[in-house]
């Protein structure tokens, strides 16, 4: 071949790779930007499917709950339909205090078709799983049930203990698109579940205790409403090594929740405990798995989202307890407190059932309580 030959194959290769090339460019460019308008599209149908998803369960919401006062007379709508106001929110309470400290038409006045219409608005606004939502719920009025047969007139707050005695009200008119709360609630129990705009805005202030802590129904049915919060919290406090339990431990000593019923806003202002951040990856999975059986209180879809946020805050979250972790007697208390998130679990001596314990607990959201649409 000769020199000229040579140079001429040489240039050609050259061009040849050159073209190659810029087409293999143009082929990653292309591909690169499919690449990128498949995962915009995918993330866009993801959260229309999210939005979708939200509005459904919300319009199922204010379907039972036009049905429910589509059956009642117009004075007793106006005890269930009230303004959204910071009364009429804080208006709840864990004592069996009746009327004089909640709002709302109270069961015991309802007919039985009445009284399955309220009760389809909980199924359609509360978690459905077993033992949680709804059923967790349930079970809180039975135990008043057993409070009341136990033949105790008197106890804290004045007695009255019937499942009857519970009380559901909705502040503001139940829409599709609007801002309204449900309240619904009784002794150890108080319910609040804010929607706006088709979503679900707070699950809290969510209180629930029990007492007794578990019995056994006339039908051989065992009951224990709360295990499965004390369980969790149980379990994640006693991960802690003794060092940790020495940062976790607090000064103070505590009978009873620290924001129960009028005590808004009262979240205290420094933090408390062991950072979450320094655990390990296992118990940090058992602070998220701790705090979920409050969480869950809405609708799943509505839970997850919530869990979402507390979980891209746990580094930030502590932990902390009074007493012993035992969980077994007056005075062991548990806390959870993050940016967000806030659960407390608190033992105390039994009211009817003297000697017993039983359980106080809430859930709080540092910045969604009433759906973040009330300032106290």
């Amino acid at each position: 071949m000769t020199n000229d030959a040579f140079v001429k194959l040489s240039k050609a290769a050259i061009a040849l790779g050159s073209a190659v090339l810029l087409a293999l460019a143009g082929c990653t460019a292309t591909t690169t930007s499919e690449t990128a308008t498949a995962s915009t599209t995918a993330t866009a149908s993801t959260t229309a499917t999210s939005t979708a998803t939200a509005s459904s369960a919300v319009a199922a919401v204010v379907t039972a709950a036009d049905a429910f006062l589509a059956t009642l007379d117009s004075s007793q709508v106006a005890e269930v339909v009230l303004e959204i106001t910071n009364d009429n929110a804080a208006a709840w309470s864990n004592l069996p205090c009746g009327s004089d400290c909640r709002n709302g038409i109270e069961f015991s006045t309802l007919s039985d078709t009445q009284l399955t219409a309220a009760k389809a608005v909980l199924q359609a606004a509360l978690n459905t799983s077993t033992g949680a939502g709804y059923d967790q719920a349930m079970q809180i009025l039975l135990a008043d049930d057993v409070l009341g047969s136990a033949g105790s007139g008197g106890g804290g707050g004045g007695g009255n203990y019937s499942s009857g005695t519970y009380f559901m009200a909705f502040l503001g008119q139940p829409s599709a698109d609007g801002t309204w709360m449900l309240q619904f609630g009784g002794h150890h129990l108080a319910v609040n579940v804010t929607y706006s705009k088709g979503a679900v805005e707070g699950g809290s202030p969510y209180f629930i205790g029990v007492e007794p802590t578990s019995w056994t129904g006339s039908d051989g049915t065992a009951y224990a409403p709360l295990d499965t919060m004390k369980d969790g919290i149980e379990a994640m406090i006693t991960s802690l090594s003794s060092d940790e339990l020495a940062q976790a431990k607090l000064a103070e000593s505590y009978t009873d929740v620290l924001l129960g019923p009028d005590q808004d806003g009262a979240f205290p202002e420094t933090k408390s405990g062991i950072k979450v951040s320094s655990l390990s990856d296992a118990q940090k999975k058992l602070v998220l798995a701790a705090m979920t059986p409050w969480v869950s209180i809405v609708d799943d879809h509505s839970a997850e989202d919530l869990l979402a946020v507390y979980e891209s805050e746990l580094d930030d979250t502590y932990i902390s307890y009074s007493g012993s972790t035992d969980l077994t007697a007056q005075g062991d208390y548990v806390r959870i407190d993050g940016p967000s998130v806030w659960v407390e679990f608190v033992c105390q001596n039994g009211v009817v059932y003297a000697d017993q314990i039983h359980y106080h607990t809430v859930y709080r959201d540092h910045t969604r309580d009433y759906g973040g649409e009330l300032s106290f």
